[in-house]
């Protein structure tokens, strides 16, 4: 028997439509198709669970400090009776976890989250699906009958629930803050919620858990299974510390832009992506990424991070450091215990070169030059 959320989404007008025009394809191999969907996006949000994940997380958690900036703009839209969509930078698998803490330390209500379905296999998958309300994406199918489950599915959801989405897909594995994708923006706007407003996040890292696994593929050829990936973060998370910055932009209402206009979706997720970039807190490792040559002395590296703070001062940027010594004095020693970097008579030197570009990039959306070296 199909529940409420089902009946809904096969009653909304373009699921309708597309079994109507299905062609070649039979309508009732179409519904079939539909009907898996809907089985597979199934979620649940269990609250009282929800915060009790912290536990047996507690051995990861602990080494996150999690900073969240400007929550208080979220609370004034939840007060105001708004519907919100999150939509964030992706840097982690740790994400998942820490930005809607981030919202649950405050008292905000928890959002369903867009996850990868890769994330769904094993114990971890049942504690997404029937705890966390993660809602699986197959982010890369062309099938147009998951496609228009996934967004009227989304849109349901969306008439009870926050949604925490991110625009970029999957994770940056270059570090650089990629293109965004209009698909669950898109799905989002078709709930024509009345008090819909969209959220910007960026999350930054001092530290990115999984940044040599990442930086050594810098693109994303195939899909691992996930067991092995837990099993990597498992290895790098020994010795690691690290602070994550949750930074929440002003809410952008969405009243002016009509879902069934592709230019005015693309213009919305141009703008989230570009004030998402403009929110990238930046901290002691990118800009002493970014001033790093493959020998440089400790006078030298101060200066060119002086040089290039001084920009993104100039461009406004939200800093998280104020000096080359700073920075110096914060990053070194972090990345010399990643064996990313080492320090010897009185000079720096590059031992893990396309981790050190991966951190590098993570700022260069907010320089002047993007892709040259500072």
């Amino acid at each position: 028997m199909l529940d409420d959320i089902a009946q809904a989404v096969l009653a909304r007008e373009e699921v309708v439509r597309y079994l109507r025009g299905t062609g070649g394809e039979g309508s009732d191999q179409a519904l079939e198709r539909i009907h898996g969907y809907l089985e597979e996006l199934r979620t649940t949000q269990r609250h009282r669970f929800y915060r009790a994940l912290q536990h047996p997380l507690y051995p990861i958690l602990r080494k996150i400090e999690r900073k969240p900036e400007h929550v208080h703009r979220v609370q004034a839209a939840v007060d105001e009776g708004r519907r919100i969509v999150y939509a964030s930078n992706h840097k982690s698998h740790i994400d998942y976890l820490v930005e809607p803490l981030a919202l649950d330390d405050n008292g905000i209500r928890p959002p369903l989250i867009a996850a990868g379905i890769n994330l769904f296999g094993g114990p971890l998958g049942l504690i997404h699906r029937h705890v966390t309300g993660a809602i699986p994406i197959r982010r890369n199918t062309k099938d147009p009958a998951y496609l228009v489950t996934l967004k009227a599915y989304v849109a349901e959801m969306m008439k009870k629930h926050d949604l925490f989405l991110y625009p970029e897909g999957g994770r940056s594995y270059s570090g650089e803050l990629k293109p965004a994708k209009t698909g669950l923006i898109h799905a989002a706007l078709t709930a024509n919620h009345p008090n819909l407003v969209f959220v910007p996040v960026a999350i930054a890292y001092d530290l990115v858990l999984e940044d040599h696994v990442l930086a050594r593929q810098r693109v994303k050829k195939a899909q691992r299974p996930f067991g092995r990936e837990v099993a990597e973060l498992v290895r790098y998370a020994v010795g690691y510390r690290s602070r994550a910055f949750i930074t929440f932009g002003t809410p952008m209402a969405a009243s002016h832009v009509d879902p069934q206009s592709r230019s005015d979706v693309l213009e919305l997720t141009r703008t989230i992506r570009a004030r998402i970039g403009a929110l990238y807190k930046v901290l002691p490792v990118a800009v002493f990424a970014a001033a790093m040559r493959p020998s440089i002395e400790r006078d030298e590296l101060e200066r060119r991070i002086d040089h290039l703070i001084e920009e993104l001062r100039v461009k406004h940027a939200n800093l998280g450091v104020a000096s080359g010594r700073e920075a110096i004095d914060e990053a070194a020693g972090p990345l010399e215990t990643r064996g990313i970097v080492v320090h010897e008579d009185g000079r720096f030197r590059v031992r893990e070169r396309s981790v050190l570009r991966y951190y590098a990039r993570t700022i260069e959306h907010l320089l002047a030059t993007p892709g040259l070296t500072h």
